[in-house]
């Protein structure tokens, strides 16, 4: 059988070595000069390769749809075959006290996995071709004709695997515009839409450019009094644009689409329990203590003097002088420190991209395009959007697997 993989990212070159190694006669087509682009940027080049513990853990960490969809994929080709492969390969590898699972080499390791994904995918016998971008999809269902390159050319196989990507960080040569093409040929889709991706403030602070909010929770409501819509708890990172860190970009997808809906506000909840009753005995326990001071428990130092002055407290204010109404503001601001509206959520910045060809649409067990004979489609192509930690490689390795395995 001639098998035509689309895409040689993680999906991509697993697709491509499985498919070889089962006797298939295998190309791998990527529009890069190099293999694993995206892998080689992941984690700051440092790839957090996949996410630790048992499968039915992975699963969890996923929406139930996903998780659903996703439990063939990871018990066929799991996170320990993943890690296995790299170690016959020399890329070793260990899981740190979050779960998440990196190359024991630290920075610039993910060029080593990348390298060693390559050297198994050319040993099996693959043809890998560089520079080989598909531009179209020719053919009607039940079959697949022919992949179209840029240079015009007809590639045509017994099976195709399309493999080539989201719409995230394009510099890296994924662009998604394959999805389109999908949708033309009847194949369900939904539309590109940005997740795990920064998000951009309404109103910026970026005199705090660098300061994290630490072990609270980001909060998304409908507007500032509104019913809390979503919540993630872990820290943000302030930019000169909007906030980061690992809550903001798990909240992303939520926010952008509170957005789009015209009803979205965030705030910081420091988990500071009982605020006011606090206040209320450290006016009695400890009147001279400063209002700065004890603000400074909960917020960098150089939040507390404006978020102190934009309330009308002065900096040198004692508690004993503290008034009630600004004892339940201060209370409140740590309940929800208030970061505003957001603004809209760069699609090309996300770690990946939701949408994709809706899951609905594949069979689980092989990755086959329902209503097709010789359509695969793997990795971030597929509607899957994990959180990070490693999940979303992990159900590109094994999505990509069963798309190259028989059947």
């Amino acid at each position: 059988m001639k098998v035509l993989v689309a895409g040689g990212g993680a999906a991509g070159m697993i697709a491509a070595w499985r498919a070889a190694a089962v006797g298939c006669e295998t190309t791998l087509l990527e529009a890069n000069d190099r293999l694993g682009m995206k892998i080689r940027i992941s984690g700051g080049g440092k790839c957090n390769i996949t996410h630790d513990g048992p499968v039915a853990a992975v699963l969890a960490a996923f929406p139930k749809a996903q998780a659903r969809f996703l439990r063939p994929a990871l018990h066929a080709f799991t996170n320990q075959d993943v890690l296995d492969l790299l170690a016959r390969e020399g890329v070793h590898a260990q899981a740190r006290d979050n779960g998440r699972v990196f190359p024991v080499d630290g920075p610039g390791s993910a060029a080593k996995v990348t390298a060693a994904f390559e050297a198994v995918v050319r040993r099996a016998g693959v043809q890998v071709r560089l520079g080989a971008r598909v531009r179209a999809l020719e053919g009607e269902a039940p079959a697949l004709t022919a992949l179209v390159m840029e240079d015009g050319t007809w590639l045509r196989a017994d099976r195709f695997i399309l493999a080539t990507g989201g719409a995230s960080y394009p510099r890296t040569g994924t662009r998604g515009e394959l999805l389109a093409a999908l949708g033309a040929l009847g194949v369900p889709v939904s539309p590109w839409f940005p997740a795990l991706a920064p998000i951009p403030l309404r109103t910026p602070r970026p005199e705090w450019e660098g300061v994290a909010l630490r072990e609270g929770a980001l909060v998304l409501k409908a507007g500032p009094g509104g019913k809390v819509l979503d919540r993630f708890r872990g820290d943000i990172l302030f930019t000169r644009t909007g906030i980061s860190g690992p809550a903001a970009l798990e909240l992303s997808r939520p926010a952008e689409a509170a957005r789009r809906a015209g009803a979205a506000w965030l705030g910081y909840d420091l988990g500071a329990g009982d605020v006011d009753g606090d206040l209320v005995g450290l006016q009695q326990a400890n009147p001279h203590l400063a209002v700065r001071t004890w603000l400074g428990r909960w917020l960098p130092e150089r939040v507390c003097a404006p978020a102190l002055a934009e309330r009308g407290i002065g900096l040198d204010q004692r508690m004993k002088d503290l008034p009630r109404a600004a004892r339940k503001d201060l209370a409140a601001l740590l309940e929800g420190f208030p970061l505003g509206e957001p603004g809209r959520v760069d699609l090309e910045k996300g770690e990946v991209s939701a949408g994709g060809v809706l899951l609905s649409a594949v069979d689980p067990r092989t990755m086959a395009v329902k209503g097709w004979d010789n359509l695969r489609v793997c990795g971030e192509l597929l509607d899957v959007d994990g959180p990070v930690g490693g999940y979303n490689l992990q159900a590109a390795f094994s999505t990509g697997f069963l798309a190259g395995s028989p059947g």
